[in-house]
Order: C-alpha cells, then structure tokens, then sequence
C-alpha cells in the first residue's frame, strides 16, 4: 500500500533554503513511492485568519470545517504528516500558525470527551519536522523552543504516531555552505527510512 504525505511547506520565497529543504524531503519521498501532497501555503494563498464566525462555531463537529474543507479532506487523506518551515521569532510562520488554528480542529485533530481532549488524528502514523533557527539550539532552549514543544507534544499526541521525527539546523544564521550541505544531506537520507 503507497503511503500518503501531506507535507505542509511554509516559506514566501522561491530561493530559500526552506525551499531546498522542501525539495528534499518531497523527492525522497516520491523516490520511496509515496504519494506526495505538497501544500504550499504561500503559493496556495492560504489564508491564516480565524475569524469571528468561525471562532464562534469552533465547537461545532457538524460545522467547523466548511470554511477549509478542501485542507481537511488532504489532511484527513494523509497517512504521515510533515512539516518543513523555519523557525521565526521562536515560532512557526504566522501562516503555518493559522493553518494549524484552522484546520487543527475539534473533530478533526482532537475530540472533547468530558472535558479532555483526545486525539483524532491516529490516521497518521509518521509525524515529522524539517525545520531550521536563526538562534543556537541554547538560546532555542532557554526560551523554551516553543516550536520543538507544539509538535513533540501537542500534535504528537493528536495523531499518536508509529514514527516521530524533529529535525533542526539550529545558528542557521553563521551556518555555512558545508553545514547547509550537511543539513540537507541528513534530512534526505532520514526521508528515506522514515
């Protein structure tokens, strides 16, 4: 059976090093026979803003999804979830943010059981990050490293995953070509066994 990626791509630029990043992990997984969706929120024009009528319908499972229904029905398709994003201001670009606080919803990533939540999203069995930091993997640490934290914990425990994968070039900002190189040599050759 082909596995289904849903990879979640957030970068404005065309030239980035998120870009080749991107590139990597969609060839290699292509490469293995995976059926690639790549979502491109800035090419797509994915729009972030949770507005004031789907804030107050949040709740309700026979509703919440009509305003993004065709990226519920691509997430829900998929069997691994990947994303490849950098990190800004110890954070996930605003657009990969709101995609999270609009599709992420009750029904569809998690469910309220008296008053617990519970995950909804066990139709994902590979859960990944492909990710880099302005800030050293220190700095990263002392506030936190909010990003690392939102998907080791929350969204890991949304879909429950066989695979679990954070990959981070952290001080991308003194990174070198060589260690650039390196970094996307690692991501590919961790795609291919993820």
């Amino acid at each position: 059976m082909t596995t289904r990626a849903l990879v979640l791509y957030a970068h404005p630029c065309g030239d980035s090093f998120a870009a080749a990043l991107r590139d990597r992990v969609t060839g290699a997984l292509t490469a293995r026979g995976w059926d690639v969706d790549l979502c491109d929120l800035y090419a797509e024009g994915f729009d972030p803003i949770l507005g004031p009528d789907e804030r107050r319908g949040y709740h309700d499972t026979t509703s919440n999804t009509r305003a993004v229904q065709s990226h519920v029905d691509r997430l829900r398709a998929a069997q691994a979830l990947i994303f490849v994003h950098p990190v800004w201001n110890f954070g996930m670009p605003a657009i990969l943010k709101g995609y999270t606080d609009r599709v992420f919803l009750p029904g569809i990533s998690f469910s309220l059981e008296n008053g617990k939540v519970r995950p909804a999203m066990t139709h994902i069995r590979k859960l990944a990050t492909v990710t880099t930091y302005g800030a050293s993997r220190m700095r990263a640490f002392l506030v936190g490293d909010p990003p690392r934290r939102v998907v080791s914990r929350a969204f890991r425990h949304a879909c429950q995953p066989d695979s679990f994968l954070y990959m981070a070039l952290y001080d991308m900002n003194r990174a070198d070509a060589g260690q650039r190189a390196d970094y996307l040599a690692r991501v590919h050759r961790k795609m291919e066994h993820f």
